[in-house]
């Protein structure tokens, strides 16, 4: 498979072997990512937040809400993804599906009641009729950097309530097991995401992710 950077599915020279752990076969490759690669991405997802953050509650739920249709449309092939590359039995692989698709349906409910509060500010003594109140307002850029043993639920559960809180999101996979958050960018950008709003750059996590942490762009 390939990575997605700035709106593109993108490859690269070197590349990395997905192993099945149960009989050590090679069931696909995936790019090795250059740091020139990882600034690519960062810069897009920096464009990106922008797209984020302009979509009101309800379209954000409308996409969280079709991803986790999507998820139920392609399980199967999911749920052999997740078994392939983590070595879980099927029916394991199936259910982290289920799991993955009731995380999506709770982040699209919550994108609708991300809201703040107002607070009496009557306990002072200078008190002349003041509030106060909060306002929940995107974070910009969001990295999901995420281990290998639930490759694709734990993914859901950061790319969601970010996508829900209107971020654009990069997402780093366990170099062990990347197809799963692949195929779930593909399913984000078919549900509507902005082509910007998600980036899943695969390779070293030494690499990516010292890029990742180190970038203040990043919040």
């Amino acid at each position: 498979m390939k990575m997605y950077i700035a709106g593109k599915w993108v490859t690269t020279s070197q590349q990395i072997d997905v192993i099945n752990p149960f009989d050590n076969s090679i069931i696909d490759t995936v790019p090795k990512a250059s740091p020139e690669n990882i600034s690519t991405a960062i810069s897009s997802a920096v464009r990106g937040k922008s797209d984020m953050a302009n979509l009101s509650g309800y379209d954000r739920y409308i996409i969280l809400n079709k991803a986790a249709n999507l998820l139920v449309e392609r399980k199967e092939d999911l749920g052999k993804t997740i078994s392939l590359e983590e070595g879980k039995i099927l029916a394991e692989g199936l259910m982290e599906v289920d799991r993955a698709i009731q995380t999506m349906i709770l982040s699209a409910e919550e994108a609708k009641r991300l809201y703040g509060e107002t607070i009496p500010l009557d306990a002072a003594p200078t008190w002349t009729g003041q509030i106060g109140f909060t306002l929940r307002v995107p974070c910009g850029v969001v990295a999901a950097i995420t281990p290998f043993n639930f490759p694709l639920n734990l993914v859901c559960h950061k790319v969601g309530p970010a996508i829900a809180g209107g971020n654009s999101v990069i997402i780093k996979p366990a170099t062990d097991t990347p197809l799963s958050a692949l195929k779930l960018t593909e399913i984000m950008l078919d549900a509507g995401l902005p082509p910007e709003g998600i980036q899943c750059i695969t390779g070293s996590g030494k690499i990516i992710g010292d890029h990742l942490t180190a970038d203040d762009r990043i919040r």
